[in-house]
């Protein structure tokens, strides 16, 4: 069946499954594009993407820490926040190129080998308390590749999870980190707690410490004194021991001369025993020389006992053995002293004139007791010399010594006295400095925050991720997704129209109606097609969006209005410009499509979009408003007044022109 309606470039009517097709065009189109842009993220698994871990894991405190594996798990598990995932397989270098190349994988990530170290190496460098350590941190990276013949948004999208999980295991990391860190904060404030305990403690020491420095330079000062003293008594004693050494050396001479006189007598003794005359002046000369022996042997007996009983003395410095041998020197010169008196008593008795017969036997006794005199005499002075070297003198210069250690101890006291005051001074200072290191230390200890574990672990969650939307939307395609799609496809509906039917009809020039009249007839049948689009349009939308009621009817009256203003203007342009209106009629929809898409694009480009019939319709489809309605009138009056005046126009000819259409 046919209607009264001259279709475009041929004289044939248009049927009604022409004006059907047309109608149902942008329904069409509409839900196709709904159909398959509309959350693109609930078909995911559809997509197929490889993972590539290269990672080698790192060790830390001693635990093995692989964070590829854990980012490769994350992908694979997915988010709780998304309803579906891709299809993900653990794949390798050779195998994923291969899949990208044949189609089999729409994407591929790819986790370096220095991932782990890379994304540690900031909780390392503060763990190693920064330093040249700072300077080799660095930020993971992960490496996502897809087909160059990829589809237009799979980029977008792999690309999209991809940084949610390498978000996701940076915000794990930073948590852990900043856990940490705050612990460490708790820790320290306790440490510091703990040093200024100690500071306290240090001052209290230090001031008893100076107390007890003070007393140093008396005691010091007594010592200095009694060192001087000990000097002073050891020099004395030096010079005593070093007298008595000289005063020994004199009796060892002596002791030397009585053993040489005894031998020398026993030796004459002997000589004169001969000879009886001899023998009596020998004994006389004998008996004088028994009676000096004996006195001498007295006193040096006597000698000897007064130095045994000075040398016994505690206060003498003589070696205990000297005095010792002393004392024997005394007890020989004693038993001289006896032998030598009862030689001389026998000698000097009257009765030994009558014992002359007795006499060779007397005299050889007492030779033999005189020879054992001269040389007990000898072994005293050869004592008496022995003590006087290795006794007294070694004594004497041993003193001496003393005397001059206690003379450098008394120095030294006295300068330990003076460095004792210094001391007390500094410790003092110190004590004083101590308790201020110790207050200032208490304020740092309670001016850092503690936390406990878990409100470390909460604080370093909000500190790791401190910002979050409260957006919930799940697609790559904003709300303003259907009503751009809405408006595009009115525009290519409208633009189907007079692709298919005339601006005005071919017998304009004949016509008797007038202008406005022709140009009404030609924009009433697409006027009414372009109300049914924006109908069915609003249906299909309604299907997938859900609008309530409200909504609905504001969304399908601005989509009416829509598809009756844009054949409005879509006549104009070809009724303006003929078949080149219909291009400019498909540039527009291009210039809606490309500025409605994104808010990037060049200034001069959105100008021109906002200027499009199609800009107040994406208006009022996204919130209906009365602005919106009322450009969209008179962008469906001024095309209608434009095409008026076209026709207008175009029914003045001249003869030649009017006799070639006849």
């Amino acid at each position: 069946m046919t209607l009264p309606i001259e279709r475009a470039r041929t004289r044939r009517p248009i049927t009604w499954l022409t004006i059907l097709g047309v109608l149902l065009l942008p329904a069409a189109v509409g839900g196709i594009l709904v159909a398959a842009l509309q959350n693109p993220t609930e078909r995911l698994d559809s997509m197929t993407a490889a993972i590539v871990n290269l990672d080698e894991p790192v060790t830390i405190d001693g635990q093995l820490t692989p964070l590829g594996r854990q980012l490769a798990s994350g992908l694979v598990e997915g988010s709780d926040d998304l309803d579906s995932n891709l299809t993900w397989v653990i794949s390798n270098e050779d195998d994923a190129k291969e899949g990208l190349a044949d189609g089999t994988y729409q994407a591929v990530i790819t986790i370096p080998e220095d991932f782990s170290k890379a994304a540690t190496s900031a909780g390392t460098a503060i763990a190693d308390g920064g330093g040249a350590a700072s300077d080799d941190a660095e930020k993971a990276t992960i490496t996502v590749t897809t087909p160059p013949d990829g589809l237009v948004a799979d980029d977008l999208i792999t690309g999209q999870i991809a940084s949610v999980a390498a978000a996701s295991t940076g915000s794990m990391l930073s948590e852990a980190t900043m856990s940490n860190v705050l612990v460490g904060f708790t820790t320290l404030g306790d440490q510091i707690g703990d040093a200024a305990d100690g500071a306290v403690q240090l001052a209290s020491g230090a001031r008893d410490a100076a107390t007890g420095a003070a007393a140093i330079p008396d005691g010091a000062a007594k010592l200095a004194t009694g060192a001087t003293g000990l000097s002073t008594g050891a020099s004395e004693l030096s010079t005593g021991l070093t007298t008595m050494a000289g005063s020994t050396r004199q009796l060892a001479g002596g002791a030397s001369q009585l053993g040489t006189g005894l031998l020398s007598g026993a030796t004459q003794l002997e000589q004169q025993t001969a000879g009886m005359p001899a023998l009596v002046g020998g004994i006389q000369s004998a008996a004088g020389a028994a009676g000096t022996a004996a006195t001498g042997s007295a006193a040096l007996a006597g000698d000897l006992s007064s130095l045994a009983t000075d040398c016994a003395k505690p206060d003498s410095g003589v070696p205990a053995a000297i005095c010792d041998r002393i004392k024997t020197a005394a007890a020989s010169a004693g038993g001289v002293a006896t032998s030598a008196g009862a030689a001389s008593g026998i000698l000097n008795d009257p009765q030994i004139a009558g014992g002359v017969a007795a006499l060779p036997g007397t005299f050889t006794t007492l030779a033999t007791n005189m020879r054992t005199a001269g040389t007990g005499a000898s072994s005293i002075a050869a004592g008496l010399n022995q003590l006087a070297t290795d006794g007294l003198d070694k004594s004497a210069s041993g003193a001496a010594q003393l005397a001059d250690g206690a003379a450098q101890l008394s120095d030294g006291a006295t300068q330990l006295s003076a460095g004792a005051g210094e001391l007390a001074t500094g410790l003092d200072t110190l004590a004083t400095g101590t308790g201020d290191l110790a207050g200032g230390l208490r304020t740092a200890s309670d001016s850092l925050p503690s936390f406990t574990d878990g409100e470390s672990k909460s604080l370093a969650t909000v500190m790791a991720d401190p910002v979050k939307t409260n957006s919930e939307a799940t697609t790559i395609f904003g709300p303003t997704a259907i009503p751009l799609l809405t408006a595009v496809v009115l525009w290519f509906g409208g633009l189907a129209s007079f692709i298919v039917m005339r601006a005005h009809t071919a017998r304009t020039l004949t016509s008797r109606r007038s202008s406005a009249g022709l140009a009404l007839r030609g924009f009433a049948p697409a006027a009414l097609i372009g109300a049914g689009q924006g109908v069915l349009v609003a249906l299909i939308v309604q299907i997938v969006a859900s609008y309530d009621a409200g909504t609905w009817w504001a969304f399908a009256g601005t989509a009416v209005l829509a598809g009756i203003a844009f054949a409005a203007v879509n006549q104009a342009l070809v009724a303006v410009f003929g078949g080149a209106g219909r291009w400019v009629g498909a540039l527009i929809g291009v210039l809606a499509v490309a500025t409605g898409l994104i808010s990037t694009v060049p200034g001069w480009l959105a100008s021109i979009g906002s200027a499009l019939p199609t800009a107040p319709a994406f208006t009022g489809l996204i919130a209906a408003n009365g602005g919106a309605a009322a450009a969209l009138v008179v962008w469906g009056v001024l095309p209608l007044v434009v095409t008026t005046i076209v026709i207008t126009l175009r029914r003045t000819t001249s003869a030649r022109t009017a006799l070639a259409t006849a």
